[in-house]
Formats: structure tokens, sequence, C-alpha cells
């Protein structure tokens, strides 16, 4: 993808991948925005990278997406390039017989992407070239049992990608697809920030940002780390990793 000069949004850009992926790209002398619930951390990254700009909004509400996209359209109306990159991740145990956290989940990881891709695609096409890009998982292709709704929405991601980037193949929005390892930040607490067997995000970042400047034709973003999930399937090893995965 084209590396400078764009007008990027990125959704969870507080913390973790989306912080990294943010001042990844505004060191290239991107415009960007940043886009999350919370304000206090929004302005803890503004202060830190000059220049870049941020947006309250919550994704789990179909007014506050709607209002993001006539804020953005007003005030960005140059915006080529959307990171669909917030999401939560919770354990369940499905024999409780309670859904709240998958009902949540389902509509932060999936619902979210889905109403704001459609909030966003009339600004993107009038746009000479432009990019969209969710952000699934290595779980999306062996999911993590204690983690289903999670892993079942990245699968659903993936899949929606799919579609989406056929219906669009006709337009000037490319669509491509991250798909992270487990990396070291705190979407499964802080403990995660410091496990040894999650990749650093710094590592995680650079791999990521030098595939979408370098592998032109690429439409799934997936670093050295996350390609055994990927290819689990394809490599015919699929149950052995499966069952493996479950003792994480």
């Amino acid at each position: 993808m084209q590396m400078t000069g764009n007008t990027i949004l990125i959704t969870g850009g507080a913390s973790g991948i989306g912080r990294g992926l943010a001042e990844a790209f505004h060191s290239k002398g991107n415009t960007v925005i940043i886009a999350g619930r919370r304000r206090a951390l929004l302005d803890e990254v503004v202060a830190a990278n000059t220049g870049m700009k941020a947006i309250v909004f919550d994704i789990d509400s179909a007014a506050s997406i709607q209002n993001l996209s006539e804020q953005l359209t007003r005030d960005y109306p140059a915006l080529n390039t959307v990171i669909h990159n917030a999401g939560i991740m919770r354990a369940e145990t499905l024999l409780n017989g309670q859904v709240q956290d998958a009902e949540a989940t389902i509509t932060t990881n999936l619902l979210g992407p889905i109403r704001l891709t459609a909030a966003l695609l009339p600004l993107l096409v009038k746009q000479a070239s432009s990019t969209l890009m969710t952000v699934s998982s290595g779980l999306a292709f062996v999911p993590l049992a204690m983690m289903p709704t999670y892993c079942a929405t990245k699968a659903a991601i993936h899949s929606y990608t799919q579609s989406l980037r056929y219906q669009l193949q006709d337009t000037s929005v490319k669509v491509l697809e991250i798909a992270p390892p487990y990396v070291q930040t705190e979407l499964m607490g802080q403990d995660q920030l410091i496990d040894p067997r999650a990749m650093p995000l710094e590592e995680f970042v650079a791999e990521t940002m030098h595939i979408l400047e370098y592998s032109e034709n690429a439409t799934e973003i997936c670093v050295e780390r996350v390609k055994p999930l990927r290819l689990a399937e394809a490599n015919k090893d699929y149950q052995n990793f499966f069952n493996n995965l479950q003792k994480f």
C-alpha cells in the first residue's frame, strides 16, 4: 500500500496493536486519527505524538458510529485509509449458560466493523486510492476453545473481508486483512505484556509495516509467527495443532 500521504483512521488506537500501528504510520508523515472510548488514553497518545488526532467514539453504538462518520466526512474529507482494530477478548465457560460476554464480543468485534465500513464506504470510494484494513487473528483459523466467541468473530471477520474485497474489486478501495499472532499487549490483561510466548509488539508492528510496504500484492498480512496457525489446515496438521493449542 501507499505508506505516506494518507489520512488514516485507526479504531482502538489508544493501546496495543492499534497504538503501535498509529505511531508507525504517524512517523511516516501520514495524518493519523485514533478513535476509541477512553479519552484519557487517547489524549496520552496524542500528547506523545505531536500532530496526531483523536476522536472519542463507541464502537458498540450505531449512533456513535454514524456521528463519527459524519465528523470524519466533514473534518477529514481526504480520509483514505481505515484500520478496524478495536476489539475485545474474553474467556467464556459455555456450560454456565451466560451469553453477556458473547453478545458484547459480537457487537464490538464483528457488528462494529460492519457498521463502520458501511458508514465510511461512501467517502472511501470517492478517493483516487484508498485502503480498508480489518484485523482478524491467527485464532480465526485455529480456535482457542476458552475464547469461543472471540475466535468465532475473528473467523467471521476473515470471511467478511473476503466478500468485501470481492465486492469492491472494481472500486478504488483495496481491502486487506491483518492476522496477528499472540502479541505482547493488554488484550487479555497485563500479564500478556510480559508473556515470553507472545511476540513483542515492536517486532510485530515492524514486520507488519514491512509487509504493507514491500508486498504489493498481499491481501492477508501475516507475519512469520502467525503462519503455523494460518496454514495448519493446509499443512494437514489441523487436529494436532488444535489439540496442542488448548494446552495454552
